[in-house]
């Protein structure tokens, strides 16, 4: 069996000293074999670093990695992990930083509505980022602040919105695992077939959920403004407004049938 120190491990892995042993700290690669001072490597650290490289390609994050490498996630949930993964993977992702100046909104008032919840990041290599589509975002909430909106109110009704979000996400989650999920890891298909499966159905579900959430606020929205202005409003407002909302708010297309 072949035996590496640490530099000859790096050059047949392509990959540096320092990567290898940030993969260590990140329980990534198995322990080395040690006599005395001197750490010794193998063939299998050489095929774990091919793998690690491999699903970091796929798009995964290291902590995905390392559930795979582990055998959290089995060979039917881990193509399932790397479509998840891959949902946005052809963003390119910012920092915060990067986004404040592509957004020309001020860093510490990105952080303040990141703490809560209105900026939501993905996680890639580790960190936290953010895409291109973050910029419009930012740019929209940005117009309500100029429209008159005060930042803290804002930023509690930013707040609610995130907390009713994700409670709504986890529920959903839930569902896809108990009627999606697991009736098919408890089927007798192959585990290729499982995964093709599990796959296919994320990515029908994914884009389906969102259309149907987005249509759904938007309605209820149009709804309560046009009842709010019916109470309260002058005859020319509610023209006004039922007008623009039929110019722009209607027409929106979800890909489904109304």
């Amino acid at each position: 069996m072949d035996r590496l120190r640490v530099e000859d491990l790096a050059e047949r892995a392509d990959v540096s000293v320092d990567t290898i042993r940030f993969y260590q700290k990140r329980r990534l690669l198995p322990a080395p074999t040690r006599e005395g001072r001197v750490a010794w490597y193998g063939p299998e650290h050489v095929e774990r670093l091919a793998r690690i490289r491999e699903l970091q390609a796929q798009g995964l994050t290291l902590a995905l990695i390392g559930r795979v490498v582990s055998g959290d996630l089995d060979a039917t949930d881990a193509p399932l992990a790397i479509a998840v993964a891959d949902a946005d993977a052809r963003e390119e992702f910012l920092s915060l930083a990067e986004l404040a100046q592509r957004s020309n909104v001020p860093e510490a008032l990105l952080e303040a509505i990141a703490r809560e919840g209105l900026l939501v990041p993905r996680v890639h290599d580790g960190e936290a980022r953010y895409t291109a589509s973050d910029v419009g975002i930012v740019r929209a909430g940005l117009a309500l602040l100029e429209s008159g909106f005060p930042l803290p109110e804002l930023l509690a009704l930013a707040r609610r919105h995130h907390e009713s979000t994700r409670d709504i996400a986890e529920q959903a989650v839930a569902l896809f695992d108990r009627y999606v999920r697991t009736p098919l890891r408890d089927s007798d298909r192959t585990d290729r077939e499982k995964a093709d499966q599990l796959v296919a159905a994320f990515r029908v579900l994914l884009p389906a959920v969102t259309a149907l959430v987005e249509h759904h606020f938007r309605r209820v929205l149009l709804e309560t403004a046009q009842q709010h202005l019916e109470s309260v409003g002058e005859e020319h407002e509610l023209a006004a407004v039922t007008a623009e909302a039929a110019r722009r708010i209607e027409p929106a297309q979800t890909g489904f049938p109304s």
